[in-house]
């Protein structure tokens, strides 16, 4: 009977405005058209940026060294007298015990710092409809338009330049001398003389075998990936969508949840496949999803959990490809209870499990 008076004032006030507001053209009795104004479309884009240079990291690979044996005379041949000796004095002989070399010191790499805006939310506009009060017996005529425009967002991100890469720098260090003694002849000896043969000895010394070198690494850069959403098409396009009446009341789905639960089953999921998702692949139209809970338990967690259960349904679409601006999920916790089993009455489960609900409806855009 709703559904009929429905019907009936939708076709008497078509008659008469259908003209001015821009209704559906030579309507069929009986039929219910929902208005449907297209909305912008976006679409999410992902830009990668350089958020840290990549440098060079130097290591110094110090001097290596080597031990060799040198024979060296340490005390001359000479001739003996037999009644004059020889006499002999000592002297240091000068050598270079570990010779010098040149060692490597690193300048590091400096950085400095610089910031990009991205605009991550492109600017958009649109029509917004307000009634407002007049005389006229026509509530179409207290209508006014407002196009509003909502700014674009924007996003600072910083990041990281090079401003001098790494260098080297010379450090001398000294050689180490030392000295050895040797006895050489202060006079000789005269008359008879006896050979005195030379004495060696051996000596060790350290010399550079390898010069200090260094060997770069090279550090690669760190990016970052930004996402920033874009208009991808201007909606705004009015068009009417001709939809089965009973779809403009709430429409209860045979989807039950467990007790303190949102998780939608494999069941309830097939459920949507076959009932909503038909809808709003062959439709332009918007639905209000409405999900409830029974009376048992504390009231605002079941506000809480009637709104996760809606919110659920809602997720499920998306992930099927629906835009979520066509749809609106709205939890009602308690409030709507289709039965007697209010708090404090006893009831069999089965009466409780119809409360657990989802409902739907085509929303008028």
């Amino acid at each position: 009977m709703k559904t009929n008076l429905f019907l009936c004032l939708a076709f008497l006030l078509g008659i008469g405005f259908s003209q001015a507001q821009n209704l559906p053209v030579n309507p069929d009795p009986g039929k219910c058209y929902v208005k449907c104004i297209t909305k912008d479309e976006f679409k999410d884009i992902e830009e990668t940026i350089e958020v840290y240079p990549a440098y060079t990291k130097l290591e110094v690979v110090p001097a290596t060294y080597r031990t060799v044996e040198d024979r060296v005379l340490i005390k001359e041949a000479s001739k003996k007298f037999i009644y004059v000796p020889a006499t002999y004095e000592t002297v240091d002989v000068p050598y270079v015990k570990k010779e010098g070399r040149t060692d490597l010191s690193i300048n590091p790499a400096t950085f400095g710092t610089s910031s990009r805006t991205f605009e991550t939310y492109p600017k958009t506009s649109g029509w917004q409809y307000k009634e407002t009060a007049c005389d006229s017996p026509n509530k179409e005529d207290c209508v006014v338009a407002c196009f509003v425009e909502y700014p674009a967002q924007f996003r600072d991100v910083s990041f990281t330049t090079l401003a001098t890469d790494a260098t080297t720098g010379s450090i001398p260090v000294s050689e180490i001398p030392t000295s050895y003694k040797k006895r050489v002849i202060k006079t000789p000896a005269r008359m008879d003389t006896v050979e005195i043969p030379a004495e060696y000895s051996t000596i060790k010394r350290q010399v550079v075998a390898t010069a200090a070198t260094t060997k770069s690494v090279t550090v690669p850069a760190r990016f970052q990936t930004v996402t920033r959403t874009v208009l991808a098409k201007k909606g705004g396009i009015t068009t009417w969508e001709e939809v089965d009446c009973g779809l403009l009341d709430a429409n209860v789905l045979p989807i039950f949840y467990e007790l303190g639960s949102a998780r939608i089953t494999p069941a309830s999921k097939k459920i949507i496949d076959e009932t909503l998702l038909p809808l709003l692949n062959s439709k332009p139209v918007s639905i209000e999803l409405m999900s409830h809970t029974d009376a048992r338990g504390n009231d605002d967690f079941n506000m809480s959990l009637s709104q996760q259960r809606a919110n659920s349904v809602v997720n499920y679409l998306v992930s099927k490809g629906i835009s979520r601006s066509r749809l609106s999920g709205k939890g009602y916790g308690e409030t709507r209870l289709v039965n007697r089993c209010s708090n404090g009455v006893e009831c069999s489960e089965g009466e409780h499990q119809k409360n657990r609900r989802t409902e739907f409806r085509v929303l008028n855009n």
